[in-house]
């Protein structure tokens, strides 16, 4: 999956544009993440992508950052032997699909808007 537009609430991948906060996974993307609290990652928010057993997550903390991915939530991704990148979304962006020819088995989580 390539991510090829990004701008405040909105993103194209592979032609396909979302305005929702998403999930990409290698064979899917995921349209309808939503957190228990919003600018918040919580451990809970992130069942799907640990069953998915990713090498590295890319998450996408918004366009300005505001999404707060506490270190409890990162210690436990590592825990797992996840490799864990949380920066702001459009850096996410350029990550994710840099990323993409190094590891086969990567996730991004991405927040579109804040």
């Amino acid at each position: 999956m390539k991510i090829t537009d990004y701008t405040f609430g909105k993103i194209d991948i592979d032609g396909t544009v979302y305005t929702t906060d998403v999930i990409i996974y290698p064979a899917k993307i995921d349209s309808s993440w939503w957190r228990k609290e919003g600018h918040r990652l919580q451990i809970k928010d992130l069942c799907d992508i640990v069953k998915a057993k990713p090498e590295v997550v890319v998450i996408g903390t918004g366009y300005f950052g505001r999404m707060d991915v506490p270190r409890e939530t990162r210690t436990y991704l590592e825990s797992l032997g996840i490799t864990v990148h949380a920066v702001r979304t459009s850096d996410a962006v350029t990550l994710f699909n840099r990323l993409q020819q190094d590891a086969a088995a990567i996730v991004a989580a991405l927040h579109l808007t804040c």
